[in-house]
């Protein structure tokens, strides 16, 4: 049985087995795309260097894009191939490599992985437009954080209220 801190698409939901190729095809491209980032950039990246300074923003920018992938309604055209609703649970579709997508894409610490190598090779590979794409967000992760910190405040303060009358 799943834990609430377990991601969703690592949770017992299915018997239909994945196979370990499955996952080692998906490592494979995820692989490949990593050393072509790296074989692509590595002039660019040692003439303007990711500074320790830009790790924040490029870990909000990382968190945003993963949750707007694996959990916001405008992310449901990528998972919509991979991933069937079912009484409100996003559970993998198919078999075999669809569903080890399926449950890569409604994994946000997965699909994290592949917004990392995407925001820092774009950032790489075009330090300008890869620092405004992650200027953009990590300002959308911050908001986030915010709404999310304001709608637990609100309901604090409700709840304090009904006790106080």
């Amino acid at each position: 049985m799943a834990t609430e801190t377990e991601p969703e698409a690592h949770r017992e939901t299915d018997d239909r087995p994945i196979e370990p190729t499955d996952y080692a095809a998906l490592n494979a491209v995820y692989g490949a795309l990593l050393v072509i980032t790296l074989v692509a950039t590595r002039e660019r990246a040692r003439k303007d260097p990711i500074e320790n300074r830009e790790l924040i923003p490029i870990a909000l920018a990382t968190f945003a894009l993963a949750k707007v992938v694996a959990r916001e309604k405008i992310g449901t055209w990528v998972r919509d191939p991979f991933v069937e609703v079912e009484n409100g649970q996003r559970r993998p579709r198919g078999r075999r490599l669809r569903r080890a997508v399926g449950e890569l894409v409604t994994c946000t610490r997965c699909v994290g992985a592949w917004s990392a190598l995407a925001v820092v090779g774009l950032r790489t590979a075009d330090s300008p437009t890869g620092k405004t794409m992650t200027n953009v967000l990590a300002a959308s992760a911050v908001n986030d954080w915010l709404q999310a910190g304001f709608k637990w405040l609100t309901t604090e303060t409700n709840l304090v209220e009904r006790e106080a009358d």
